[in-house]
């Protein structure tokens, strides 16, 4: 079975990719030369754990080719994803579609078989059916169903996501009998695998499928907004928020996950998802609240949080030297994305702080991102330095393991704000160490 992706960015590459791993051969249409010859030859433009190695030997099988023309990608495939880009449009929050439509078009221009042309990016409710108009218009004669198959990929875990997901939704135009039966068929056949190790498979209408990726997401960011005003609230009245958390995990209707309190929610989806779907209702004529207000805490608290850095720091970070630890908007990615550091560090440049960071990923990607000012080092030791205070923003795990006798000694003050909770403040405070976290009573 051979199927196409256009779009060669993260969604795109992970999802062609473990097509691949599956037995298909797949497509890829990328645009950019520098990505396309970079793909080629294996060399993948994003950190993924594993990524590189599954596009390398699947490029080998001849399973994962990539093109820079959908004419030339296209024929002979039974299903064509489009996973271009849907970033915020200027000014009002929607998701920007002109990549989306413009993919509709050179697939109506160039296709001469019958395919299902699947959306993969998160589309605005009605999407699907926007794309089946623009083909029809520009090619009445073809014949084609359109589907959506949103992604549900975590960026540090993409890869296992892909291959052993928690569930597939497949949303189907039901408005043609057997064209509905017909792109079923073929969307069965291509997630076989999974039909196999018996991953549930829901196959809706077009709405609720595009639909189900903002509900999760959206839902997810109100759960983070969530614990992070209930950890707020342990620090004004000496709640511990890491047992509150386990005893909320341990309702099966609650769950364990997403109970992590943060500097702020960020990256590429749970920010622009929520902006998304709150103006989608707005259209509908249905408020979402809790969404909106979800969104604005998050906004507020990554202002906050240089506030609570400064206070911590004596009121005063003019010519002091803080030490930041972790750039991205979660360890295990590259990804810089509506990331918390960056109005976080923002705020202290502007309050005279100087900053000495380290990101095991991401130096380089953060600059162009970040003030001039900001210094780059290759190693904790080197961030941390001289510095009076050292601040964790991104949970690394080589940051977990950072000896508190070894802060002591680099550090002009021995003073750690974690915002990510990864120490234990009882080993912080016997090593001297002034430490705080966010909703965890201090030790002394």
């Amino acid at each position: 079975m051979r199927i196409a992706m256009i779009g060669g960015g993260y969604v795109g590459l992970v999802s062609a990719t473990c097509f691949a791993e599956f037995g298909l051969h797949v497509n890829v249409v990328e645009t950019n030369p520098d990505r396309l010859n970079a793909l080629k030859q294996g060399e993948i433009p994003i950190y993924e754990p594993g990524l590189d190695i599954l596009v390398k030997n699947n490029i080998k099988t001849n399973r994962l080719q990539f093109f820079d023309r959908i004419e030339e990608a296209i024929p002979e495939c039974e299903a064509i994803f489009i996973a271009v880009g849907t970033p915020p449009r200027n000014g009002d929050g929607h998701a920007d579609m002109t990549y989306v439509h413009q993919a509709a078009l050179q697939i109506a221009t160039h296709l001469k078989q019958y395919a299902v042309i699947v959306t993969k990016s998160t589309v605005p409710v009605g999407t699907s059916r926007r794309i089946a108009q623009i083909i029809r218009q520009k090619n009445p004669d073809l014949e084609f169903d359109v589907a959506s198959n949103p992604e549900f990929l975590r960026e540090g875990d993409a890869i296992k996501d892909c291959m052993n997901p928690d569930r597939v939704i497949i949303g189907i135009e039901k408005d043609k009998a057997d064209h509905g039966k017909k792109a079923q068929d073929i969307m069965t056949r291509l997630y076989q695998p999974l039909f196999q190790r018996e991953t549930p498979i829901l196959f809706t209408n077009l709405e609720s499928a595009e639909l189900a990726k903002y509900a999760s997401n959206c839902f997810l960011a109100m759960k983070l907004s969530y614990v992070n005003e209930l950890a707020d609230l342990c620090d004004q009245v000496g709640g511990n928020i890491e047992d509150i958390t386990k005893a909320m995990g341990l309702d099966p209707r609650i769950g364990k996950y997403f109970l992590q309190p943060g500097p702020g929610f960020g990256g590429s989806c749970f920010p622009k998802d929520t902006l998304a779907l709150i103006r989608i209702a707005q259209e509908a004529g249905t408020p979402t609240r809790m969404i909106e207000t979800a969104a604005q805490a998050n906004d507020a608290r990554k202002a906050n949080m240089s506030g609570r850095i400064i206070q911590l720091c004596g009121g005063n970070i003019n010519n002091k030297t803080i030490a930041i630890l972790g750039l991205t908007f979660k360890p295990n990615t590259d990804d810089m994305r509506e990331s918390a550091s960056l109005p976080i560090i923002h705020r202290l440049v502007e309050g005279g702080a100087i900053i000495k960071a380290f990101d095991p990923i991401s130096n380089e990607k953060a600059q162009p991102l970040l003030p001039k000012e900001v210094q780059y080092y290759n190693n904790i030791e080197e961030a941390a330095t001289n510095a009076d205070a050292l601040v964790i923003l991104t949970e690394w795990n080589e940051f977990r393991s950072l000896s508190p006798i070894n802060l002591k000694k680099w550090m002009k003050k021995a003073l750690v704000i974690d915002l990510r909770n990864i120490y234990d403040p009882k080993i912080m405070a016997n090593e001297g160490i002034e430490y705080y976290s966010i909703g965890r009573p201090q030790k002394k």
